[in-house]
């Protein structure tokens, strides 16, 4: 069973994740911000995760930053000793005028590499500049390796949302069983 359950309740945040890796991309998300809701919908959606999350906090950058944290933690609690993944994970996805491109590594080091730069300072109601801090909090806590990169396009509506499309294919990619693997994907016996 590839799920996970996380709370974290600080002076600042109250948040309820529950991941299930091997789902069919139901969700029932409710972060106070819509475009968030937004984007983790269509994750859950793409990435064919069931994911729940109920999150309220005093402010955007505080939500915005636990929900990572916790969906961070929910993947490496799921993934467990990652034996039998495909660990690499990849996607080029189209949105309209947008072309963006996606690869990660769940090598248990993290880095992240975000290769977009948003001209606006809000995308509806989220800053834009949670959106590449998202996914450094996100990278940090699942340790893994990101690189995020907008090869076209200008809408930043259509590029934000091809961002978690994309992340969503690649961590489904990552994520899922190869049966011809057997332990742990690394040469090393550990990741």
């Amino acid at each position: 069973m590839r799920k996970a359950k996380i709370e974290r309740k600080t002076s600042e945040t109250d948040i309820t994740l529950i991941l299930d890796l091997d789902g069919t991309g139901d969700y029932d998300i409710s972060t106070g911000t819509k475009f968030l809701d937004h984007m983790l919908c269509s994750f859950a959606r793409h990435g064919c995760f069931d994911l729940n999350i109920k999150a309220t906090g005093d402010n955007e950058h505080h939500i915005v930053e636990d929900v990572a944290i916790c969906l961070g933690n929910a993947f490496s609690k799921a993934i467990g000793d990652k034996s039998g993944i495909k660990r690499f994970g990849f996607s080029i996805i189209p949105m309209d005028d947008v072309l963006l491109l996606t690869s990660l590594d769940l090598s248990s080091r993290s880095h992240c590499s975000v290769g977009v730069r948003f001209r606006r300072k809000k995308i509806e109601d989220l800053s834009a500049e949670m959106i590449p801090h998202f996914l450094e909090s996100f990278a940090s806590e699942t340790k893994m390796n990101l690189h995020v990169k907008l090869l076209e396009g200008k809408n930043e509506h259509h590029i934000a949302e091809a961002i978690f499309k994309s992340l969503a294919l690649s961590m489904d990619m990552a994520t899922s069983k190869d049966e011809r693997k057997k332990g742990v994907p690394s040469t090393k016996g550990t990741l």
